[in-house]
């Protein structure tokens, strides 16, 4: 259960910061907008009780003790989650991690490159007055150079990764009550946290090895954002030239089955009540809801992919 005293806290952190933007400090609106908007969604959820842990369960393995073992025994992990449904660290690494490798990614590319090929293939496909494009370069140029923007964006991408994983967290647990199964909401939480955390780890470490040992002219500014580990099918097809089918043939990948894997074994274990082909269901109907969406995306951008 969320302290909601904390909640008080980031929401008035979030002021602060929305104040120090309106005040002209380099900081932008977003990192303050984005607390302020955590804080919210922690003081709802702060009402939801997280379950008492049984009597006979295992006592709370340290950090470290689940940061092996996701690798190792992750049915250990998930099980231990269910009585002690902790997340806050490893999503603070998946976030970091995040933010490393996208800050690494627009230092090694330059704001210039993303910033033009984005907002051209923007003006391209909404029709933008010329002058109107030159400004959103020119602006938006100079917010990827500003150090305080730049270091803003930690916040953003935490409070992003929060609430899509308490998105799939409510998902996952209803999910799990309408085949007949139990998990509450931290349950569910924690383990699409954790489920999460090892691809993150192995995605973005060996990608920011690759983007610093391949040639920046060779990375596309807008692909190479999602990560540059080439462990799918895309690699059979070009994007500019097939864009649905490079979306469709990327999500069969050796990481995404791994996560795949990961999210079953996390529902079997972290749940109550969760046979394994319940488990197993539920995981690929996310996964498929994924492929759909990636569709969606490449069918209506596409030409960002050229």
């Amino acid at each position: 259960m969320v302290n909601r005293t904390s909640t008080y806290i980031v929401f008035g952190v979030g002021v602060l910061l929305a104040v120090a933007a309106v005040l002209k400090v380099p900081i932008g609106f977003g990192p303050g907008l984005a607390l302020c908007f955590l804080g919210l969604v922690l003081f709802g959820l702060s009402f939801i009780p997280r379950a008492e842990a049984p009597p006979d369960a295992l006592p709370a393995m340290s950090f470290f003790e689940k940061l092996a073992g996701i690798f190792f025994e992750p049915s250990r992990v998930f099980q231990n989650l269910r009585a002690h449904p902790r997340w806050l660290v490893a999503l603070i690494i998946s976030s970091l991690l995040a933010f490393a490798y996208s800050t690494a990614f627009v230092y090694r590319l330059t704001p210039e490159r993303i910033v033009t090929f984005t907002t051209d293939k923007v003006i391209e496909q909404f029709n933008i007055p010329p002058e109107q494009g030159q400004k959103m370069k020119e602006d938006q140029i100079a917010q990827a150079k500003s150090p305080g923007r730049v270091a803003g964006n930690v916040v953003t991408t935490f409070v992003g990764a929060f609430v899509v994983t308490a998105i799939f967290a409510a998902l996952y647990m209803l999910a799990v009550l309408l085949f007949g199964g139990r998990m509450g909401f931290w349950q569910a939480f924690a383990m699409a946290v954790w489920a999460a955390l090892p691809v993150a780890i192995i995605g973005r470490i060996l990608s920011l090895v690759i983007l610093f040992i391949k040639d920046p002219d060779d990375i596309h500014p807008v692909l190479g954002q999602g990560g540059l580990v080439t462990d799918n099918l895309g690699a059979l097809v070009k994007a500019a030239d097939h864009p649905v089918l490079f979306a469709v043939l990327s999500v069969f990948g050796i990481l995404s089955f791994y996560h795949l894997w990961l999210v079953a074994t996390g529902l079997r274990n972290a749940g109550e009540r969760v046979s394994s082909s319940a488990a197993w269901t539920i995981a690929l109907i996310f996964w498929f809801i994924g492929l759909l969406l990636a569709v969606a995306v490449s069918a209506l951008f596409g030409s960002f992919m050229s």
